[in-house]
């Protein structure tokens, strides 16, 4: 079962599943995912999806052997559009799809995120580092829904013995992402197709490490059949600055856009890169697509729906 289902990552994921042969229920409510990331799930024989809203009670008859929580807003204006359902998602919706994997005696693995670092003070972020993160600020409702996420599944490791894993993803990128998703990668491709300014916040200096959705989907699934309790860094260590992107994704796209600063937002995380030491040893994952290649692939993605 994975939640979420029709989002961005969480329909690539349903998909490799139904590639390995495991039947896949997926539950989404709409808020941010889209029936259209179905596409041809649906005419899967082994697929079924579920409109539902995590943050109640699921019933599923039948066994079930994983429980993958993927559901939740991811970007900023996601979030910021749905404070309270994000933080209900990260808190009840966690509790209870622990609650049904408990029930089931399935494994659970929940999506965590690098914004579980905040604004990090220390560079790259291993897992072992607890974070700089503003509790009030404007992230709070996301950073605080997934650190409360991760506390809820080592908790029911610890007191129910519950099969848990946590993935803390970091910056992805790939076909199936909205167009007004908020971040760098769609905004700036959106931009440079439309021959608008790309829009840099603050100087451009801030950076981040990006990853295409193939190699992230390797690597949940991977964590799922090898990994422990303890959380694993997903992501690229290829660092880039945010003026570096916008420049690159303008040369990709064949564009004339110019580059626009902005007023840096409230929180906004500086440096972003992870340390994937542990993904290396745990899983032997690391990423195999190249920054360009992905994007460019991202791109054209974009091309379709601009």
């Amino acid at each position: 079962m994975v939640s979420g289902g029709a989002g961005f990552i969480g329909s690539h994921l349903c998909a490799a599943l139904l590639d390995r042969g495991i039947s896949v229920l997926a539950l989404d409510n709409f808020i941010t995912g889209s029936a259209d990331n179905l596409g041809a799930l649906r005419e899967r024989k082994d697929f079924e999806f579920r409109k539902a809203n995590v943050n109640e009670e699921i019933v599923v008859d039948g066994d079930v052997r994983f429980v993958l929580h993927f559901a939740s807003p991811a970007s900023p204006p996601q979030y910021d559009a749905n404070p309270i359902h994000t933080l209900k998602v990260g808190t009840l919706g966690t509790m209870n799809m622990l609650g049904l994997a408990r029930a089931k005696r399935a494994t659970f693995l929940l999506a965590s995120t690098s914004e579980v670092y905040g604004d990090p003070l220390v560079h790259p972020q291993p897992e072992t580092y607890w974070g700089n993160v503003n509790p009030i600020g404007p992230r709070g409702c996301y950073d605080e829904a997934k650190r409360c996420a991760e506390a809820f599944a080592m908790a029911y490791h610890r007191a129910h013995g519950v099969d848990t894993r946590i993935v803390r993803i970091f910056n992805t990128h790939g076909p199936r992402m909205q167009v007004l998703d908020g971040r760098a990668v769609p905004n700036f491709m959106a931009q440079a197709l439309r021959g608008q300014p790309l829009t840099v916040y603050g100087d451009g200096s801030q950076t981040r490490s990006l990853c295409y959705v193939s190699d992230l989907v390797r690597g949940v699934i991977a964590v799922l059949e090898r990994g422990d309790e303890l959380p694993v860094n997903l992501g690229n260590p290829e660092e880039v600055t945010v003026l570096e992107l916008a420049e690159t994704i303008v040369r990709l796209a064949g564009s004339d856009s110019t580059i626009e600063f902005r007023e840096l937002p409230i929180d906004d995380p500086r440096q972003r890169r992870p340390d994937i030491s542990r993904a290396r040893t745990l899983i032997g994952w690391e990423p195999e697509v190249d920054l360009e290649d992905g994007l460019r692939m991202t791109l054209e993605y974009f091309r379709s729906v601009v």
